[in-house]
């Protein structure tokens, strides 16, 4: 399926509305996909941010099967994420992607990528710093977040996706990856079932498709350019290993990659069975040093 990625001149931020302490753009438009529902996200400023904010843009998980933007998954609620980031000065973004029943990847990486570029094309209208903008995601949302961090500006249209025509910058500048599969070929056992999350995501089985399953695959982009990177994974997640996250560090940090590996004892997927307060705090402080 095409996507016909968003006109700038059409698709413009929508009227601002202050709720609090906060400054919220909704529903804000960014592509659209013929037949689908339009991709959009949930911008939200501090009001007292002083001059253009640095931004984060925040991928929500689900096994790319399920999940939205408007609400954490019920494991991170007690994490008061949003407010958190807007507390510490930095504006959010929670994008929105095609679910994996609704188009396989790369569909998934496009969307995040026109979502950031939207985020860039607008920021002085929107009172970001364009320069400053990080990206944090959990579970598969951490995938896609690795992509991002991974794949920024990249000229392969398999990447980049048809917007990458229309100009604008998709890098970023920091990213914080929740316990996200970073190599599909080894994650093994029920992942590489035909109804696993991953063979949806890539149209079948992963062992029957190695091409496809190292095309979606983090590790495949590992570079020493590659921007800062925190790793955040359960020593005892049951979802996704945590050896996804130590391959991951692994890989970059042989390149000299500027990259960091926390493994939380005693926590499953989504950090269950853990205190959500470290993380969290050590996210914010990863973004504040990183952004400035």
């Amino acid at each position: 399926m095409t996507v016909e990625f968003a006109d700038p001149q059409r698709h413009r931020p929508p009227t601002p509305v202050t709720e609090g302490d906060r400054v919220a753009w909704r529903d804000a438009v960014v592509a659209e996909v013929p037949g689908f529902r339009p991709l959009t996200l949930d911008l939200f400023r501090p009001v007292a941010a002083a001059g253009p904010a640095p931004l984060i843009i925040w991928v929500h998980g689900g096994a790319w099967r399920f999940g939205d933007n408007k609400r954490e998954s019920p494991q991170l609620v007690a994490g008061r994420i949003t407010e958190r980031v807007l507390a510490a000065g930095f504006a959010l973004a929670r994008v929105t992607y095609r679910l994996s029943g609704e188009a396989r990847f790369p569909a998934q990486l496009h969307d995040v990528k026109a979502a950031v570029r939207w985020l860039r094309r607008h920021a002085a209208g929107l009172a970001l710093d364009p320069a400053r903008f990080g990206v944090w995601g959990e579970s598969a949302g951490g995938h896609l977040a690795s992509l991002i961090a991974l794949t920024g500006d990249d000229p392969d249209p398999v990447l980049s996706g048809p917007d990458r025509l229309r100009g604008g910058s998709d890098a970023v500048r920091s990213a914080v990856i929740w316990y996200g599969p970073s190599n599909l070929s080894t994650m093994g056992g029920s992942h590489d079932d035909p109804g696993s999350p991953e063979s949806l995501l890539i149209g079948g089985p992963v062992p029957d498709r190695p091409v496809e399953a190292e095309a979606a695959s983090p590790v495949t982009y590992v570079s020493a350019e590659a921007p800062p990177i925190l790793l955040a994974h359960g020593r005892d997640d049951r979802v996704v290993p945590a050896t996804q996250s130590e391959e991951l560090h692994e890989r970059l940090a042989e390149l000299g990659a500027p990259v960091t590996l926390r493994l939380v004892p005693g926590a499953d997927h989504c950090f269950v069975g853990a205190d959500l307060d470290p993380p969290v705090t050590e996210a914010l402080d990863h973004f504040r040093v990183t952004l400035g």
